[in-house]
C-alpha cells in the first residue's frame, strides 16, 4: 500500500546490545536501596515540621528530611550551633532553638536556611552575638533573642538581615545605645523592636540613628531609663510605645523637642514611669494629637490628676488603669473621661464604686472590673446603657439582682465566673436581649432557678462548667433558642431529665465531662430533640454496661448530626463492655473516643451504625482480642488508637480492609513481631508509633527493621528506641542495632538467582532480536492478523467491493497506470484503494481490516518493496486468516517482480501460500499480457466454493 515508512534495516547487534547493558544497569540499581526514609532516631515529622523537642539532645540531628519546614529543637541541651548543623534544609521556614544551653554560635552557621523566615533562640545562655552569626539570613523577618544573658554585639552579627520584621532582644544585659545602633543600621525594615528588662540608662536619638526608622512599635519597659530624648524626627512611623520601670527608683526625664516627632503615636504604655508630674505633662503633650490607647498600671502616686491629664486629650478612647490599688471609685475620679470607650480597672482591689462614677461616660462600650473584691454587681453600671462588654469575673459576688442588668439592653459578653455566686433567679438577666457570651464558670452555682427559660434570645455561647449542678431538667434552657455552645463539665451532675435540651434547634456542642452521669442516667434519653449536636463529651463520668446486649432503647439514636462522641476515662468499679448498637442512630459520626473506660470487650457489630467513622481511640482498655469483623464496617477509618490494650498480635489488621489508615498508635502493648502482610495491608499508613513495645530481634522481624529504617511513606517514631525482648542475650538491646547479615543469606540466594535470570534473558533476547528478527516481525502480524479475524469473522455484512488492492506504494504507478484502467475501466469490477476509499479519521488498522472483510476478495501485488512493508504484512495476515477460517477463495496473488524463494524464507505465511495457492506472474505475462488479464478476470469472476477448479495453471511454477 501507500503510506511512507522506513524500510531500512537497523543495525540490530549494536542497538540491542545498547539497550541490554542499560536495561541490566536499571535492574541491579533497582536492587540497590536508594536512601533512607524517614523514622527519625531522636525525632517525629507532623504538619512537614520536624519535632525534637525534649529529648535531651547535646547537638542537632541531621537526619532530619530536607523537606521540611519547621524544625522543633526547644527544650534540649545543644550547647553550640555549628556551621554543619544545618546543611540541607534549603527551605526550612521556622527554627526553634528556645530553651537550650546555647553559648556560641559559629560565623555562617545558618548560611544554608536561605527560606528562614523566624529563629527563636529565647531561654539561652548567649552573651555575645559573634561575627556573621546570622550571615545569610536575608529572608529572616522574625527574630527572638530573649532570656539570654547578651551583654554585647559584633558589627557584622545583623548585616545580613535586610528584611528583618521584628526583633525580640528583651532580658538580656544590654547597656549601650551603641548596641542599638549596631542592629539598627543593618535591619531598615525592622518594624517591631522589643528591648524591655535589659540596662539600658538613657536613650537618646543622636546616639541611635541618624535616618528615619520604619518602626512601628517599640518597647523600652522594663530599662532604668533616666533620660529619654529624641532630637530628630526618627520615628515618624512610630504608632505603639511602651516605657517604664515599676522597680525604678530614680525619676525618668522625659525630652521631646518636637511635638511632630511622634504625631503617629496611637498606644502608649507608661506603666511603672517613675517621673514628675510635671515632666508626665509634658509627655503626654507630646502625643496629645494622635494618642488612642493610654496604659497606666502600677502608677505610685497622684493618680487623680493624672487620670485628668489622660483624659483631657481628647483622641483617647482606650484607658488602661490596672494594679493601682484603688480601693474606691469616687463620682469625680472619671469625670473628665468622657471620650473614653473601653475602661480596664483589673486588679484594683476595688470594694465599692459610687453610683454616679461613670455618669460622665456614656459612650463607654467596655468595662473590665475582674479580680477587685466587690461583692455585688456595682449600680455605677445601669447608667451605660452602651455596654457592649461587661468584665466582672473573679470578685465576690453572691448574689444577682433581676435590676442589675436590665438596662444593659446593648451588651453582648458578660463575664461573671469566679464568684460565689450559689443560686440564680428566673429574672437574673433580665434585659439581656442582644447577650452573646453569658460565662458563669466557677461560681458556686446549685440552682439554675429558670433563669434561662425565658431570657436571652440571642444568647450563643452559655459557661457554666465548674459549679455544683446536680440536675438538668427538662425545660430549663428552652429560651436559649439561638445557643450554639453549653459548658456543663465539672459539675456533679447525675440527673438529666428525658428532653432537657430539647429546644436547642442551633446547639452544636454539649460538654458533660467530669460529672456523676451514670448508664440509669442516659436511660432518660436526654438528648432527644437535640436534631443539630455535632459534639458530644460526656469523657469522666460513671457510665457502665455489663455485656453486649443490644440495648432497647439507645442513648444517642436522636443525634442523627453527630460527629464527635467522647467517653473516655469512665470512673466505675468493675469491668464494662459496650452493647452491639450502643452507637445506634450515628451514621454520622467521625470520631469515636472510649479510651480509659475498663472496657473487656467490643462487639463485632459495634461500629455497623457508623460507617464513616475516621477516628478510633480504644486506648488503656483490655481488649486483648480485637478480630477483623469488628473493623470491616469502618473503611474510612483515618486514625486508630490501640494503645495499652494488651493485644498479642496485630493479625486483626490484615483482614480489617482499613486501606485508609493514615495514623496508627499502639504503644505499651505485647506484640513482639511485626509482619510484612501487616503494613502492606495499611497502603495509606503515614504516621507509626508502637513506643515502648520490645520486640523479637530476629529474622522474623528482619523485613520490618528493613522497612522501618527505609519507607519513603511512613514515619516510624521513635524506632531507634525500640528494645529487644528475645532472645536472652539480646535483650535491653536495640531492634534497630539487630543485624539483618544473619537473615540475608536467604535474600541474597533470591537476588543471585533473580539477577542471574536476568542476565540470561537479556542474552536470549540480545541473541534472538540479532538472529531471528523477522521470524519475530511474522509472529507479531500473524498474531495481528488473527487478532482482526477473531474480530470480523462474525460480521455477516454484504461486500460493498469486488477487490482491496493490497500494494506499496512504490508499485503505484503500475497499479493506477495497469491495474485500474482494466479491471474497473474495462471489466467493470469496483475496487477498493486506500489512497480513495480509506475513511478519513479512522484508524489505519480498522480500514484495512474493513476493506478486506467488505471485498469479495483481496488482490495482493507483491514485490521486494512489499515484503518489506510492515502495513502490507498486516494486510497479507489479515487476508490469509479470511481464507483460512472462511474456507473460501478469497486471495489472489499478483508476483509484480520474480523473487527468489530463498529471499521468501524469512515470509513462512508467504512460502505457505505459494504452495497452497495458485498467483499470477507479471514478468512471465509480458509476451501475452491479454492472457494475464484475462486470468484475472476469471479468478475474480469465480465463486467463492474452495473445492471449485482452480484454472491458475498457467502461472503455476
Amino acid at each position: 500500500m501507500g503510506l511512507e515508512e522506513d524500510t531500512t534495516k537497523p543495525n540490530a547487534g549494536s542497538k540491542c546490545s545498547d539497550h541490554s547493558i542499560a536495561f541490566l544497569l536499571i535492574y541491579m540499581i533497582c536492587l540497590v536501596p536508594l536512601a533512607t526514609g524517614f523514622s527519625l532516631k531522636s525525632c517525629r515529622v507532623s504538619l512537614n515540621a520536624a519535632i525534637c523537642t525534649d529529648r535531651q539532645l547535646k547537638v542537632v540531628p541531621q537526619d532530619i528530611p530536607t523537606t521540611v519546614t519547621g524544625f522543633d529543637l526547644s527544650k534540649n541541651q545543644i550547647s553550640r550551633i555549628q556551621r554543619s548543623n544545618f546543611t540541607n534544609l534549603t527551605v526550612l521556614e521556622d527554627l526553634n532553638l528556645h530553651e537550650n544551653h546555647i553559648s556560641k554560635i559559629d560565623s555562617g552557621a545558618f548560611a544554608n536556611l536561605i527560606s528562614l523566615r523566624k529563629l527563636t533562640l529565647n531561654n539561652n545562655k548567649l552573651v555575645k552575638i559573634g561575627e556573621l552569626a546570622f550571615d545569610g539570613l536575608g529572608n529572616l523577618t522574625e527574630l527572638r533573642l530573649n532570656t539570654n544573658k547578651i551583654t554585647a554585639l559584633s558589627p557584622t552579627a545583623f548585616q545580613s538581615l535586610t528584611r528583618l520584621k521584628l526583633l525580640d532582644i528583651s532580658q538580656n544585659k544590654l547597656e549601650t545605645m551603641s548596641n542599638l545602633h549596631l542592629i539598627l543600621q543593618h535591619t531598615p525594615q525592622l518594624q517591631e523592636f522589643v528591648i524591655r528588662t535589659n540596662v539600658l540608662r538613657t536613650f537618646q536619638s543622636w546616639k541611635l540613628t541618624n535616618r528615619s526608622l520604619d518602626l512601628q512599635a517599640l518597647d523600652l519597659s522594663h530599662n532604668p531609663i533616666r533620660d529619654f530624648r529624641v532630637t530628630a524626627n526618627i520615628f515618624p512611623n512610630l504608632t505603639r510605645l511602651i516605657i517604664g520601670d515599676k522597680f525604678s527608683v530614680l525619676p525618668m526625664k522625659w525630652d521631646v523637642k518636637n511635638k511632630t516627632f511622634l504625631r503617629q503615636l496611637a498606644s502608649l504604655d507608661v506603666s511603672g514611669l517613675h517621673t514628675s508630674l510635671e515632666n508626665m505633662e509634658a509627655l503626654l503633650k507630646t502625643v496629645n494629637s494622635s494618642l488612642r490607647s493610654l496604659t497606666l498600671n502600677h502608677i505610685k502616686r497622684s493618680r487623680t490628676q493624672l487620670i485628668n491629664l489622660s483624659c483631657s486629650i481628647p483622641t483617647v478612647s482606650k484607658l488602661q488603669f490596672r494594679s493601682n490599688d484603688l480601693r474606691t471609685i469616687s463620682s469625680y475620679f472619671f469625670k473628665p473621661c468622657v471620650n473614653v470607650v473601653e475602661l480596664d480597672l483589673s486588679e484594683n482591689h476595688i470594694k465599692s464604686i459610687d453610683e454616679n462614677a461613670f455618669t460622665s461616660m456614656r459612650n463607654l462600650t467596655i468595662l473590665r472590673l475582674s479580680k477587685n473584691k466587690l461583692s455585688s454587681v456595682p449600680n455605677a453600671t445601669r447608667i451605660l446603657q452602651n455596654l457592649s462588654q461587661l468584665d466582672l469575673s473573679n470578685n465576690m459576688i453572691s448574689t444577682l439582682t433581676c435590676q442589675d442588668f436590665s438596662t444593659q439592653t446593648r451588651l453582648k459578653e458578660l463575664s461573671l465566673q469566679n464568684n460565689s455566686i450559689f443560686t440564680l433567679t428566673e429574672c437574673a438577666f433580665k434585659g439581656l436581649v442582644q447577650l452573646q457570651i453569658l460565662r458563669l464558670q466557677s461560681s458556686q452555682i446549685t440552682d439554675l432557678k429558670g433563669a434561662f427559660k425565658t431570657s436571652l434570645p440571642k444568647l450563643k455561647r452559655l459557661h457554666l462548667n465548674g459549679n455544683k449542678l446536680t440536675a438538668i431538667r427538662k425545660g430549663e434552657f428552652e429560651g436559649l433558642k439561638s445557643l450554639w455552645n453549653l459548658s456543663l463539665h465539672q459539675n456533679q451532675i447525675n440527673i438529666l431529665d428525658t428532653g432537657c435540651f430539647a429546644g436547642l434547634l442551633n446547639l452544636t456542642d454539649i460538654q458533660l465531662q467530669s460529672n456523676g452521669i451514670t448508664t440509669r442516667t442516659l436511660k432518660t434519653r436526654p438528648f432527644k430533640g437535640v436534631s443539630s449536636l455535632k459534639r458530644l463529651y460526656l469523657n469522666d463520668n460513671h457510665i457502665q454496661y455489663f455485656n453486649i446486649t443490644p440495648l432497647r432503647e439507645t442513648p444517642f439514636s436522636d443525634l442523627h448530626q453527630l460527629e464527635e462522641l467522647s467517653l473516655h476515662g469512665q470512673h466505675h468499679r468493675g469491668k464494662s463492655s459496650l452493647p452491639s448498637n450502643f452507637l445506634q442512630g450515628l451514621y454520622r459520626l467521625l470520631s469515636f473516643n472510649v479510651r480509659n473506660s475498663q472496657l473487656i470487650n467490643l462487639d463485632k457489630d459495634t461500629f455497623v451504625n457508623t460507617p464513616n467513622l475516621e477516628r478510633l481511640d480504644l486506648s488503656s482498655n483490655d481488649l486483648e482480642i480485637l478480630t477483623p469483623e469488628l473493623f470491616a464496617p469502618i473503611r474510612n477509618l483515618k486514625s486508630l488508637y490501640i494503645s495499652r490494650i494488651a493485644v498479642h498480635s496485630l493479625d486483626f489488621l490484615t483482614g480489617a480492609n482499613l486501606t485508609r489508615l493514615e495514623f496508627l498508635q499502639g504503644r505499651h502493648n505485647q506484640y513482639s513481631v511485626i509482619t510484612k502482610d501487616i503494613i502492606e495491608s495499611l497502603p495509606s499508613l503515614r504516621y507509626l508509633d508502637f513506643k515502648y513495645n520490645s520486640f523479637y530481634c530476629d529474622c522474623s522481624n528482619a523485613w520490618f527493621v528493613n522497612w522501618t529504617i527505609f519507607s519513603k511513606q511512613t514515619q516510624v517514631n521513635d524506632a531507634y528506641n525500640f528494645s529487644c525482648n528475645y532472645p536472652d542475650d539480646f535483650k535491653g538491646k536495640r531492634l534497630l542495632d539487630f543485624d539483618l547479615k544473619s537473615c540475608s543469606q536467604d535474600i541474597n540466594l533470591i537476588y543471585f538467582a533473580s539477577t542471574t535470570s536476568m542476565i540470561l534473558f537479556v542474552m536470549a533476547g540480545s541473541f534472538i532480536y540479532h538472529f531471528m528478527r523477522w521470524q519475530l516481525y511474522y509472529a507479531y502480524y500473524l498474531f495481528l492478523g488473527w487478532l482482526f479475524d477473531s474480530k470480523y469473522k462474525n460480521k455477516q455484512a454484504p461486500h460493498q467491493y469486488d477487490a482491496f488492492i493490497s500494494y506499496n506504494h512504490h508499485d503505484e504507478p503500475w497499479v493506477i497506470g495497469e491495474l485500474l484502467p482494466k479491471l474497473e475501466g474495462e471489466q467493470g469490477w469496483k475496487l477498493c484503494l486506500h489512497h480513495r476509499d480509506f475513511e478519513p479519521g479512522k484508524p489505519i488498522t480498522e480500514n484495512i481490516t474493513d476493506a478486506i472483510y467488505g471485498s469479495r476478495k483481496t488482490i495482493c501485488v507483491i514485490s521486494r518493496r512489499y515484503l518489506e512493508s510492515e502495513w502490507c504484512s498486516r494486510e497479507v495476515q489479515t487476508a490469509s486468516f479470511r481464507l483460512f477460517d472462511e474456507q473460501k477463495d478469497v486471495l489472489i496473488l499478483v508476483f509484480l517482480e520474480d523473487i527468489p524463494t530463498y529471499l521468501l524464507s524469512p515470509f513462512q505465511r508467504m512460502r505457505k501460500l505459494l504452495k497452497k495457492q495458485t498467483y499470477l506472474s507479471w514478468p512471465r505475462a509480458a509476451g501475452h499480457p491479454e492472457v494475464f488479464w484475462e486470468n484475472l478476470r476469471k479468478a475474480l469472476q469465480t465463486g467463492n466454493d474452495p473445492n471449485e477448479e482452480n484454472f491458475l495453471s498457467l502461472t503455476q511454477e
